[in-house]
């Protein structure tokens, strides 16, 4: 004999107004995230092309083409190691800071001047501060994941043999955050386009990534030249990175300073972007 009390369907008690807009204030952020998240769902294929495909190939070229010539020819000049341990901390870190770079800065444009997105979730019950905290959270998980598999290969070419060289990983997000997070704040305060993005990719980015020990020491460069990877959180993420993945040896106080440096960055450029969201949507 069938129970029909078994049968029956329960009806969710629809939320009212208040209590939906209550829910909205608490989780606000994640809300966001979420829609972050959905957006990014659109172009996933070109996300993980560009996150993967074009760290690996720099791995293929520079790891593994020009690594044969250089241990051929210059053993013994990176810290007891072959040129592709030394150089693959660096490229993990540096695929971080890329894609921090992008999100960092078209989706703010975006937001705020070319389609307005930030302004419809703000006429809900959503602050400012948890639209920023939204993409801040959507981008960090965006950012760890490919970092994660993109580590997973470098791995599997053997140039991660330590045991905490996992670690990396996170060290790798937290310098895209410190870059990227800065970058939010003062593209926040753009009201117009008129081409800053592709300066910060020239005349900033690209000589961070050339001048920030990835290739080779930092002191090897001309003393003038190395300041730029003294403020660069790529040249931070790297060292820690290289002291994580093979023991590289220098002293403990400078692998604190690195994420201290790193995260002071990141939450100074969280604090920033917060501010500016609130007084350009008003609170």
């Amino acid at each position: 004999m069938t129970d029909r009390k078994s049968s029956r369907t329960v009806l969710a008690v629809p939320q009212t107004p208040e209590e939906s807009a209550a829910k909205a204030r608490r989780y606000g952020s994640w809300y966001f995230a979420e829609h972050t998240f959905r957006v990014m769902r659109m172009y996933a294929v070109s996300v993980a092309m560009y996150s993967v495909g074009t760290p690996l190939a720099y791995l293929f070229a520079m790891g593994v083409g020009l690594a044969a010539l250089i241990d051929a020819n210059g053993a013994g000049r990176f810290g007891g190691v072959d040129y592709l341990t030394f150089l693959a901390p660096a490229l993990v870190a540096s695929a971080a800071l890329m894609s921090a770079t992008g999100e960092f800065m078209f989706p703010i444009m975006d937001g705020f001047k070319w389609r307005r997105t930030f302004f419809g979730p703000h006429a809900s019950p959503l602050r400012p501060e948890q639209i920023a905290n939204g993409h801040i959270i959507g981008v960090g998980i965006r950012i760890l994941l490919p970092t994660a598999i993109y580590f997973v290969i470098v791995a599997l070419f053997g140039a991660a043999p330590g045991v905490w060289a996992w670690l990396s990983i996170f060290t790798a997000t937290l310098c895209a955050l410190s870059f990227g997070l800065p970058l939010m704040a003062w593209v926040s305060t753009l009201t117009r386009d008129a081409g800053q993005f592709a300066v910060v990719q020239r005349f900033i980015v690209t000589p961070l990534f050339l001048f920030s020990g990835t290739f080779f020491p930092l002191d090897t460069l001309p003393f003038f030249l190395q300041w730029i990877g003294w403020i660069s959180p790529l040249w931070h993420a790297t060292e820690i990175g290289r002291v994580l993945s093979y023991g590289y040896a220098e002293p403990v106080w400078l692998s604190v300073l690195h994420v201290a440096y790193m995260g002071a960055t990141a939450v100074a450029g969280w604090l920033l972007s917060q501010r500016i969201f609130r007084r350009r949507m008003g609170k």
